[in-house]
């Protein structure tokens, strides 16, 4: 291909970037954050889940519970829509994935250890 017909089409030839080597120690702590995060998601959502049940095999009204339970994938709608946008996108993939899991895990964990320290 002419060089000046690949300019026209492309722009300018530029040296593609550097790939970035995943650092060991920011890989296994975002391992470590998402292991407890989805810890205690599926904690609180099988307590949630069982609280549903109970209000509705005593005939109360159990809207607001379901309600409650809604969070969890409006939640992770925001995380994934953090995700995408381009800051994000530039990131290192184990960066990415340690920073989102920074952002996922205080919520899930603190209602996880909440009744806990509550009931001690």
């Amino acid at each position: 291909m002419n060089p000046s017909t690949y300019a026209a089409l492309y722009g300018p030839w530029q040296p593609a970037r550097p790939v970035r080597k995943e650092r060991p120690a920011v890989v296994a702590l975002a391992v470590l954050l998402w292991a407890v995060t989805a810890l205690s998601v599926s904690w609180v959502g099988g307590l949630a889940c069982v609280a549903l049940l109970w209000t509705a095999a005593a005939g109360h009204p159990s809207g607001g519970l379901f309600l409650l339970l809604l969070l969890f994938p409006a939640g992770a709608a925001a995380l994934v829509a953090l995700a995408r946008t381009s800051r994000f996108r530039e990131m290192a993939a184990a960066t990415r994935m340690l920073l989102l899991g920074a952002l996922a895990c205080p919520v899930p964990a603190v209602l996880t250890l909440g009744p806990w320290f509550l009931a001690g």
